[in-house]
């Protein structure tokens, strides 16, 4: 294992346990994709990990110990996460919810979600793509329950011939399409080989969960960037009057739909647009529209022709549009998973915003990640997600 020296503020980082590296750690230009040891400028032994560039990143500390990463370190690692998750195997209302979260987990650059006896794995670098083999095997001893195994490749490969598909079958017995799975007792139809995304994001559990519990019930809920609608799904099995789904993507229509209708729930009682939300902004204006509680969870960054949306830049934009065709006494769920933007950032931007539409408002609850995506406490920013539950009053 090949031994390498990192800079002064590496070394602060990595005794602390903080795991990730960026190439300012590294003393050298050294070569990736291999397990190496970490020492500071007096060769003091600091950790054992990887190196392996990814969109954040070039590699992770595994281990303050000086070990070998292999079988056994992967199953210890697997134990222990199943361990944490032990109440969540045990509740009948819920089936799909992540089982590994990389770093927050111990093996950076790897998460693995369950969807009713299927597993699901991500891969975010090359390396840890390549240690697939090991990963499964020790993967399969401490979850012989598994059904069936896919994967999700989310780095790009300089190597065509190692990977082809972004999504793929691993191994098992291939899941059935839609795949059902049950959260907070509603039901979600999923696909597990259908590109990067399955059908429903598991990190928004909690957000949904309080949709699903009454939230919204006997109101109208207006749902932005909808995907497949699961935030408006939650909401009507809790009892909403009525929802309204909206997203740009043509797959949208179908996909909503489909989710209600494995709920008992007609499509023809909700309204579901394929269409731009900042025009769907402007039409809901012209028509005098008016919801008494908005979602919005954009993705960090999106392109629609020639215009550009980013959480980081625009996201005070949504806000201000919102508060337009909010009711007087309404409700605004404020969501983003945008890691390049801090609570405090995001906060900040959020009540900006409502300040200059000179609204009254209070932030009544706030919610991160659910205790499934479990955070490294060395780790704080591993807990990208902010959602702010925000009383406004017009």
């Amino acid at each position: 294992m090949e031994k390498i020296t990192v800079t002064k503020q590496a070394v602060k980082k990595l005794r602390a346990g903080y795991p990730l590296l960026v190439k300012e750690d590294l003393t050298l230009d050294i070569e990736e994709d291999r397990f190496v040891q970490f020492f500071d400028g007096q060769q003091h032994f600091l950790g054992t990990g990887y190196l392996s560039k990814q969109n954040k990143g070039v590699g992770w500390l595994l281990t303050a110990d000086n070990i070998k990463i292999d079988h056994h370190f992967y199953v210890e690692k697997f134990v222990a996460a199943r361990s944490l998750r032990a109440t969540f195997f045990q509740d009948e209302l819920t089936t799909a919810f992540r089982l590994f979260n990389g770093e927050g987990d111990g093996i950076g650059g790897v998460t693995v979600d369950f969807y009713a006896g299927y597993a699901v794995f991500s891969w975010y670098n090359a390396f840890i793509f390549a240690q697939k083999k090991a990963i499964l095997s020790a993967f399969k001893v401490v979850f012989p329950e598994i059904i069936g195994i896919y994967e999700k490749i989310r780095f790009v490969s300089t190597d065509k011939n190692s990977v082809s598909k972004e999504s793929s079958f691993v191994s098992g017995k291939e899941a059935s399409e839609p795949l059902l799975v049950k959260e907070n007792g509603v039901m979600y139809a999923t696909y597990l080989n259908e590109g990067l995304m399955t059908g429903i994001f598991l990190d928004q559990k909690n957000v949904r969960a309080e949709l699903v519990n009454g939230l919204a019930a006997g109101k109208t809920l207006l749902n932005m960037f909808s995907y497949t609608g699961a935030f408006s799904v939650a909401a009507a099995f809790g009892g909403s009057a009525q929802t309204t789904s909206v997203d740009l993507a043509k797959r949208s229509l179908e996909k909503t739909r489909e989710q209600f209708l494995v709920n008992g729930i007609e499509p023809e009682t909700q309204k579901i647009y394929v269409m731009d939300v900042f025009g769907y902004f402007n039409y809901a204006k012209k028509k005098q529209l008016s919801y008494d509680v908005i979602v919005l969870d954009p993705p960090s960054f999106a392109r629609n022709g020639k215009k550009t949306f980013s959480v980081a830049k625009n996201y005070g934009e949504l806000v201000a549009s919102s508060v337009e065709i909010l009711a007087t006494n309404g409700l605004l769920i404020a969501s983003t998973n945008a890691a390049n933007v801090t609570d405090k950032k995001f906060r900040q931007m959020v009540e900006q915003a409502l300040k200059n539409k000179g609204v009254s408002f209070t932030i009544f609850q706030e919610e991160k990640l659910p205790s499934d995506f479990h955070v490294a406490k060395e780790f704080p920013e591993g807990n990208y997600l902010k959602v702010l539950f925000i009383n406004i009053k017009k």
